[in-house]
This record gives structure tokens, sequence and C-alpha cells, in this order.
């Protein structure tokens, strides 16, 4: 893959089950071509409308030419990095969403991401669903925004402090935990199934024979669902799990 290809979607939704009508445009800006051409088949899949760039310099052309919805950055490029691409973009008042990988995975790595001018980090590996799901989210955002708290309901996460709220009653996660609640905040009122906790919060390649999942949301509920409060965390038997918003 080039540095300058752009990849249409014409193809979109013909074997996938999706809509063919382009859902947006993305610019994926990585220089693993591996990682990119799978980026690019996932979301093209999808429908998502993408164009693909290897270098920083090369990105930053790309984006400040214009016509894109969401911008996908890995962190370290040849020649400028991701960071300085998303600080520039901003400087000249470019405000499109971005996605940050990065294989640093540290807090404060995800700090300086996101106050670089990035509006979500993916750490890397990561499995496809996540950042599909990801770049949908950014998609939805009004464009006049950056977005850096998820809310649902009566909660509330800070992705840059990694803190945690419900009504104002602060709650303490671990990393695991946070992770688990991040990821139920992005899909509620979905079921989740243990496959897709596992594969997607634990990245596993395979689905061990494990009670993990469990012990985890159990714990996340005693932290989130106080008692006397409406419990939020809902088991679906047989199935898995939902984070339910209040009406």
């Amino acid at each position: 893959m080039t540095d300058e290809t752009a990849l249409e979607t014409a193809h979109a939704g013909h074997d996938t089950g999706h809509d063919t009508l382009p859902r947006g445009a993305v610019l994926l800006i990585e220089d693993d071509s591996t990682i990119a051409e799978e980026i690019v088949a996932e979301l093209s899949g999808h429908g998502f409308d993408v164009q693909h760039r290897a270098t920083g310099d090369a990105g930053l052309a790309a984006a400040l030419a214009g016509g894109v919805d969401v911008m996908v950055v890995d962190r370290l490029l040849p020649g400028m990095d991701g960071l300085t691409v998303i600080e520039t973009m901003r400087q000249r008042g470019i405000r499109t969403p971005v996605l940050v990988l990065s294989a640093l995975s540290a807090v404060d790595d995800r700090v300086t991401g996101l106050k670089a001018g990035g509006d979500d980090y993916l750490s890397k590996p990561f499995a496809m669903e996540e950042l599909l799901a990801r770049v949908e989210a950014l998609m939805r955002r009004p464009d006049d925004t950056r977005n850096t708290r998820l809310r649902v309901g009566p909660l509330e996460m800070d992705l840059i402090e990694r803190r945690v709220w419900r009504d104002g009653r602060e709650i303490e996660l671990l990393p695991r935990e946070f992770r688990l609640l991040e990821y139920l905040m992005r899909r509620p009122d979905q079921v989740l199934t243990r496959s897709m906790l596992l594969e997607d919060v634990w990245q596993y390649r395979f689905i061990p024979r494990t009670n993990l999942v469990d012990v985890h949301i159990g714990k996340l509920r005693r932290k989130v669902d106080a008692p006397g409060e409406e419990p939020l965390i809902r088991s679906i038997r047989g199935t898995g799990f939902l984070l339910r918003v209040p009406d």
C-alpha cells in the first residue's frame, strides 16, 4: 500500500450485508502496511469511505485538504509524528475528530495523546470491532465539540483523568474495571456476550473456559450499583450483560 493510496469503498457491503451508501469519510494515517490494510478492510466493509496515508506529512496534507469526517492517526510515524500532525491541525483550526492509535498504553501516554488534540485513544494491539465502534462514536459526535467524557444516564467518565462518577458520587475503579465500564458505556442498552468482552477488553484471540468476565462484572457492579441505587449493569441469562440506560 503506497503513501498516497486512496482506497474507495464502492465495493462496501457487497458481501457484508451492510448498506452500500458511504457512512462518512475516514482518513487513516498509519505506516504499518499490514495494520493499515486490516483497518481499511474493516471500515470499508462497514460502509466508510477510507483514505490511507503512510507518513505524517502526507497525512497532514490530506487533513488540510478537507472533506474528512474522522481521522485515525498512529502516534509513531516516520517523519512528522502523529501528535505533531494533530497539534498542527488544531493550531490551524481543524476540529475533525481524531482517534489516536499507539503501542504506548501507559496512562501518561494516553493523557499526552488526548492533550495534543486527540479525541479518543486506542492501544495496540486492538480488536477491529473496538476500532469500528470508536470510529462510529466519533462520527456521531457534534462537529463543534471535542468529547473527552462519556455520559450514559447517571454515569459520567473522564477519559483523560480516568475518573468515573455516578450522580456526582466518584467511583474508584482499577484499570481493567475502567476499561470494562468504558466498553459498556460505549454500547448502552446492547447485549454484550462474554466472548465479545474477552476478545475486546482482555484482547484474547481465543475463548478460554473461564469465569473471568463474570468475576470482573460482579466487582464492577458492586461499585457502580450501590445499595439503594437503580441497577444499571444487568445480566442477560445465557447470553451476557448490558448497561441499561434509565428512562
